[in-house]
């Protein structure tokens, strides 16, 4: 079967929504500093607004984060509709495996449904106590003893979801994004499709899924179609009222607005009778049902605890609150709506290039780390390459990173880095710039996350001095180092 239509586009105002109040958002947007990379409105199935920054390519895929759970639930809801599980079933009947020598009540009364609804009876977020103990995901999952009944005590858990993946894989004999492909990935339309997996091959399921923000449009108007997306029916409308409606009371010690809702099969509900799938740094999947409205949106959020629910208000201001199909909206405001949209697709971190449009020739050469720390930065190297540069950074694992770049435009390259689980060749833009008399400043987008690295080289009598600095990080930290130059390398296009 072919991949699915494109999504036809439209004006807010045959939607019932003012091209106004949409502008208002995105200026709100702007002025909050939210770091939206990407966003996508749907009206009634059509695109009424989008926006993708530089260097964020629309095709490129981008990293969902904990928002992959969502596809893992729905993913549960297609296993369940084929007959390969029950969300009834015991979690224990599909690891005989990897269960502890005296298997603890608690746990055995744990079923699907209660890894779907993140009520598994842990009290604390286990994440870090798997994470730390070993490659076998299962079976520390297994090991770690709840503290309450199953179904009592709601606790966000990513490893829950992880379980639901690891049982679907042994249910269909199948990885998730082969049983995914032919069943929502292509009637969805999504060709490029990425997941993560644990040390022991299963698919992460919590975490880890890559795909053009398009997908996630797609993926949120099919569950607002309650499970039929381009005519074909996906997973049950049955299965989605349960997906979406309240599973668990996730309202103990939470203030946020659209977090406290109830939760339901790896969705939040949100104010008036909305719900999303979202994750880390500010990725969503908003769908407002009784409006007909889809968000999807990719964010690189600092501060995603305050910023996200700052967006999710805008939206229930400018948009869910302002839809009004009893009455002809005026379409004047729609021009200035693409003249803001065109603004925003530029990137506004990216600078303009630096003249003089060459590196001293005294820079180039070979740094050795001083005081090099296990596993991190061990050698510099700065050399030429015809017209363009390269900064190689040898680390003391023996791992290497080559970072091309010109003082007088962008480069797309590769490079070795994180995604969620661990480091891949990922797409790389990077744009240089001389700061200073005796600084070079790199910064390099990785379009499939929101990660966004400045490097910062400061040369003074034969050494160097590197800053490296993560716009967001789990563990955010800035790596300083200093080297010493071992070698001159005067010609570098034969090195």
């Amino acid at each position: 079967m072919g991949l699915a239509m494109e999504l036809e586009t439209s004006q807010p105002e045959s939607h019932g929504l003012s091209s106004s109040d949409v502008l208002r958002l995105l200026e709100r947007i702007e002025d909050l500093e939210l770091q939206v990379n990407r966003l996508m409105l749907l009206q009634d199935g059509k695109v009424t607004a989008r926006f993708d920054r530089e260097p964020y390519r629309k095709e490129a895929p981008t990293l969902l984060f904990s928002l992959s759970k969502s596809f893992t639930s729905i993913a549960a809801g297609i296993a369940r509709d084929e007959g390969y599980i029950r969300l009834t079933d015991p979690v224990v009947s599909y690891f005989p495996d990897k269960l502890p020598g005296n298997v603890p009540p608690y746990l055995s009364q744990m079923t699907i449904h209660h890894l779907l609804s993140m009520n598994t009876g842990h009290h604390d977020n286990i994440y870090g106590r798997i994470m730390d103990a070993g490659p076998d995901w299962a079976q520390t999952f297994l090991s770690l003893e709840p503290e309450y009944p199953p179904g009592s005590h709601y606790m966000y858990n990513t490893h829950a979801t992880y379980m639901v993946a690891a049982i679907l894989e042994r249910a269909t004999g199948m990885s998730l994004v082969e049983y995914l492909k032919p069943r929502l990935f292509e009637p969805l339309g999504v060709g490029l499709v990425d997941w993560e997996t644990c040390p022991m091959g299963v698919t992460a399921g919590g975490m880890g899924l890559s795909m053009p923000i398009d997908g996630v449009a797609k993926f949120g108007q099919m569950l607002l179609n309650e499970g039929v997306y381009a005519g074909r029916r996906i997973v049950s409308a049955d299965y989605i009222r349960l997906a979406t409606s309240e599973q668990s009371d996730n309202r103990r010690s939470e203030t946020r607005a659209d977090f406290s809702e109830g939760y339901g099969y790896q969705f939040f509900r949100c104010r008036q009778g909305c719900y999303m799938g979202n994750g880390g740094f500010g990725q969503i999947c908003f769908v407002a049902p009784k409006h007909g409205i889809v968000i999807a949106a990719a964010s690189g959020m600092s501060h995603m605890k305050k910023q996200l629910p700052q967006l999710l208000d805008l939206i229930h201001e400018y948009i869910v609150n302002r839809v009004d199909r009893s009455q002809q909206i005026s379409s004047e405001a729609y021009p200035l709506l693409l003249r803001r949209i065109a603004r925003m697709q530029e990137d506004a971190a990216y600078s303009v290039p630096s003249a003089p449009a060459a590196l001293p020739d005294a820079w180039a050469g070979r740094y050795h780390v001083r005081d090099s720390e296990p596993g991190g930065m061990a050698e510099i190297t700065v050399c030429r390459l015809d017209e363009r540069y390269e900064l190689r950074l040898r680390y003391a694992d023996g791992s290497r990173r080559e970072l091309l770049f010109d003082l007088t435009k962008r480069v797309s390259t590769e490079d070795v880095f994180r995604k969620d689980l661990a480091m891949h060749r990922q797409e790389a833009v990077i744009s240089a710039r001389l700061t200073g008399d005796l600084q070079l400043e790199l910064t390099v987008v990785y379009i499939e996350t929101p990660y966004r690295v400045t490097l910062t080289l400061t040369f003074a009598d034969g050494d160097v001095e590197l800053v490296e600095e993560i716009n967001v990080s789990f563990d955010k930290r800035t790596t300083r180092v200093t080297a010493i130059k071992q070698e001159e390398l005067p010609d570098m296009l034969s090195y």
